[in-house]
């Protein structure tokens, strides 16, 4: 299955210019989302990993699904003010604008492997600032795996010290 076949486009959205990838159809779509996942799962099954970071919000459908898979806890990083305990807080830069993600303070043991999981990269902020927090909160970052990738926005140069896998990309368009 062509997974990019089941991602939507939406041209100028938010704002002109942008071409927003839309996964709610590949989730919508029971094959692609399955196999989205076990992707996921295939390449992580084997690596010691020993919690799912999930990226608010839909990092948190792909992560989930990963970190019950793989038998692990998760841990959500929310936008500011949604969790409810002491917290750790990174301001990051947006294609269009700022913001504040959040990771509860106590999320890790010092050292715990894990896997940070959002459904795609583009410019790389908010996956930079979710590597800060995880690593301020005490984790050891294995790796950052996308749905998508959008390379032509070198979102990878945010985590020059982190691997990366993408399961798709859009390049170029």
């Amino acid at each position: 299955m062509d997974l990019k076949e089941t991602i939507r486009s939406i041209p100028d959205w938010p704002i002109d210019g942008v071409i927003f990838r839309d996964l709610t159809t590949l989730m919508n779509n029971p094959q692609a989302f399955r196999e989205s996942c076990d992707i996921l799962y295939e390449r992580y099954k084997d690596m010691g990993v020993e919690k799912i970071v999930g990226i608010d919000a839909r990092g948190f459908v792909f992560g989930a699904v990963l970190a019950y898979k793989l038998g692990i806890g998760f841990v959500p990083v929310r936008k500011n003010g949604k969790l409810p305990s002491k917290t750790i807080q990174e301001v990051y830069s947006l294609e269009y604008g700022t913001d504040i993600l959040e990771i509860h303070e106590d999320a890790f043991e010092k050292g715990e492997k894990v896997v940070i999981v959002d459904d795609l990269i583009a410019t790389g902020g908010t996956v930079g600032a979710t590597v800060k927090l995880a690593r301020k909160a005490g984790a050891q970052i294995l790796e950052c795996a996308f749905i998508i990738e959008l390379p032509d926005l070198k979102g990878r140069d945010q985590i020059p010290d982190c691997k990366v896998f993408a399961v798709t990309e859009f390049e170029g368009e």
